[in-house]
């Protein structure tokens, strides 16, 4: 394509990245409201809570492992012709997800689904760093991140409407017509670019990376699935998939183009950095996955209403995000980051006040006050990563932050939904001993369960619905503690390690551009992998 034609089309084209984008981060959130529907016999799949956790896990997994080789791959074959893949395939894997009749035949479609997106991601910024100059790139990729905002903030809503009307399914149906529509456009429009230098394709590296993550995790959801850890069914797996991971960190420090640079993290700045990422995902992942249950089964509100309650987390990070560079600057990316992870950690200790009766603004507060210190801590965690790094490892650092992010959603789904399993269980076992074997099996797997079989012993069964709440909200109070023990150790960890205030830090900001030009600069440091004119 003519290079004038190009300059000509650059805001379209991004608007036509932008709408690929929407699905894959639409989607990321969509799914959280529809959890209890999807777990209900009737209407639903009958999931139980460890199938739900893997549909969520499935994803996140092969996104997380995928995401630089795809970045690669693009690089190679063409990015443009990478991005039409991933969006059909993202498409025809929405609509397996939609159309799924079992928990296992929704948890290999939602595999699929994060395959296409790991294709789709690292192209959309690619394309960025080769449609636009360098003089307008920041804002281009500052748009770009508002679209990420834009979709975590209206999915859990648009989910909760199409539920409404619709049936489970139609959470993953709207993501068909929006990945048709953008690879169409994407043909037209888009032009194509490779990088001929690229690096060569990690595929040892990525075997080890996804078989290490889904055996770790494949353990620790039987532990909350089963009734003890120490059997061999927890225990083999867990440390199989430990053992993996170390032959990958292994293996990976000794090749020349590795899929994850994990030498970097000899720097215990870059490790503290990249930790207080991780957490910050962390908790809002666990915190995402117990409280779509606690609105829904325990507080009685409609998919609908759940979605929209989830929109003051959203409004704490937008409010706080665009002042976050100004803080950095001012006091530097330490100071920064332990104090949004102490905030956060006294915030999730606010999740263990919640009960079956406390007035719903409590909730509402807890969600501002979450989001405000994700706001805060994400951009100083990245911007203490960049600051660790030289300009020339910047695509290196992009790829930790991104694959950070995803393997903390995943695992926090995994821990705090065994643990939020495990104590329901507990609790709510004196209340089951009158109930035959079978019903007393399916009722213990989780609050969706127990209130299906209560349903269906009619009468008799009305007498479970309240230890169901009570059992639920004590477990969802361990799994609050849990969580804000991990939030405040990081707190003191970046204290002790992260990088605090520097020149690098102190002039990412062209003077006179003001605060929202200095996020734009963070932002543009964190995705420079796409870049490789640097």
């Amino acid at each position: 394509m003519d290079t004038q034609i190009i300059s000509r089309r650059r805001w379209v084209i991004l608007s036509v990245l932008i709408v690929g984008l929407l699905a894959i981060v639409i989607d990321n959130t969509v799914l959280n409201v529809a959890l209890k529907t999807i777990a209900e016999p009737r209407g639903g799949l009958g999931a139980s809570q460890s199938q739900l956790e893997w549909a969520i896990n499935s994803y996140t997994l092969v996104f997380a492992g995928l995401l630089f080789t795809f970045g690669i791959v693009g690089d190679k074959i063409g990015r443009k012709r990478m991005l039409i893949i991933g969006l059909v395939l993202f498409g025809v894997a929405s609509l397996l997800s939609a159309y799924s009749r079992s928990p296992d035949q929704l948890i290999f479609a939602r595999a699929a689904m994060g395959l296409g997106g790991a294709a789709v991601m690292p192209q959309t910024l690619s394309i960025i760093s080769n449609v636009f100059e360098p003089a307008e790139r920041p804002k281009a990729i500052g748009l770009w991140a508002m679209a990420v905002g834009l979709g975590i903030a209206t999915g859990p809503v648009l989910g909760g409407i199409l539920l409404d009307h619709f049936w489970w399914g139609s959470v993953f149906l709207i993501n068909v017509p929006v990945t048709a529509i953008g690879a169409v456009l994407a043909a037209i429009l888009v032009p194509e670019s490779r990088n001929p230098e690229t690096s060569k394709i990690d595929y040892v590296g990525v075997l080890l990376s996804i078989a290490g993550l889904v055996t770790l995790v494949y353990g620790i959801v039987q532990g909350g699935d089963g009734d003890s850890w120490l059997s061999l069914g927890v225990i083999g797996p867990i440390v199989g998939g430990l053992v993996i991971l170390a032959a990958f960190a292994v293996y990976e420090s000794r090749i020349a183009h590795p899929s994850l640079d994990v030498r970097l993290f000899r720097d215990r700045r870059l490790s503290a950095s990249i930790g207080a990422l991780g957490l910050v995902f962390f908790g809002m992942g666990g915190v995402y996955f117990f409280t779509s249950f606690y609105l829904q089964n325990v507080r009685g509100y409609s998919p609908l209403d759940a979605g929209l309650l989830t929109v003051p987390f959203a409004i704490g990070q937008l409010l706080l995000a665009p002042r976050s560079a100004r803080l950095v600057r001012r006091y530097g990316a330490k100071v920064v980051g332990a104090t949004g992870l102490f905030v956060m950690g006294v915030d999730l200790l606010g999740y263990a006040a919640l009960g079956v009766s406390t007035p719903i603004w409590v909730l509402i507060v807890l969600y501002l006050i979450q989001g405000a210190a994700i706001g805060v801590s994400m951009p100083a965690a990245t911007s203490a990563v960049m600051d660790v790094l030289p300009r020339e490892r910047a695509g290196a650092g992009s790829a930790l932050t991104n694959t950070a992010r995803q393997v903390a959603v995943a695992l926090s789904v995994a821990i705090l939904g065994s643990i939020l399993a495990v104590f329901y269980r507990h609790a709510l076992s004196p209340s089951l001993t009158h109930l035959p074997a079978a019903a007393r099996n399916a009722a213990s797997s989780s609050i969706t369960a127990t209130q299906a079989v209560a349903q269906q012993l009619g009468t008799a069964g009305r007498s479970l619905l309240v230890p169901a709440n009570n059992s639920f909200v004590h477990a969802m109070h361990f799994t609050s503690l849990v969580a804000a023990l991990l939030a405040l150790a990081g707190g003191f960890v970046v204290l002790r390690w992260m990088p605090g205030l520097s020149a690098k830090t102190a002039q990412v900001t062209p003077a006179g551009d003001g605060e929202y030009e200095a996020e734009l600069a963070i932002l543009t440091e964190e995705f420079k992998n796409a870049d490789r004119e640097v």
